[in-house]
């Protein structure tokens, strides 16, 4: 009677320990990771565009004096703010600053986990005598299923990226464009007080 008492236990806290191990591996498996956004500011030729396409040239045609230039400079200056809303040396200009989109967990972390936890289920599914042949297929099936996952996650994640590039071309679009009608009102102003304009 003893014996059998003593071969229920061995038996009983195998199969426990078991159970608690595979829940622990879905359980840290069920676990999703959300992309990661990283702001990263790059130097870039936008603010140096703006700069380069707001810049003008000009040369008097009617003998003006310096102060005059000046006086001439900073009216058309102010007209062409007023007349697009634009100001090339405001400081609202916000830097460039690109979004990084990067998958988490890195790529390879869900390959890695769903193969363990797939070689766990595998075994335990494959019972004494097939253990190994059931991890083994346990361990394939679950290699399979983490590499979709990591897949998945890296395209969503370029897919995110994708879009906040969009978005920051079509701003710097919309910037240009401002640009480009600040420079022709202040050029429009300077012509119409004598000077020529490049």
């Amino acid at each position: 009677m003893p014996t059998k008492i003593i071969n229920n236990i061995s038996h009983a806290i195998p199969y426990r320990l078991i159970y608690f191990l595979l829940a622990s591996v879905f359980l840290l498996n069920s676990c999703y990771y959300y992309p990661s956004e990283q702001v990263v500011a790059q130097p870039t030729q936008n603010l140096q565009n703006n700069t380069a396409v707001t810049q003008i040239y000009f040369y008097p045609n009617k003998g003006q004096s310096t102060e005059q230039q000046s006086r001439d400079h900073y009216f058309c200056y102010n007209w062409a703010v007023e007349q697009t809303g634009f100001d090339p040396s405001a400081s609202s200009i916000v830097p460039e600053q690109r979004v990084r989109v990067v998958p988490m967990p890195p790529p390879g972390h869900d390959t890695v986990v769903m193969s363990i936890a797939g070689a766990v289920l595998g075994a335990l599914l494959g019972g004494h005598h097939h253990a190994g042949q059931g991890a083994l297929i346990g361990a394939a099936g679950g290699a399979m299923a983490g590499a979709i996952s990591d897949a998945s996650r890296a395209e969503s994640a370029r897919q995110l990226e994708e879009a906040y590039q969009n978005r920051d071309e079509a701003r710097d679009f919309h910037n240009e464009k401002r640009a480009l009608q600040f420079r022709r009102a202040m050029s429009a102003c300077m012509e119409g007080r004598g000077y020529t304009v490049k």
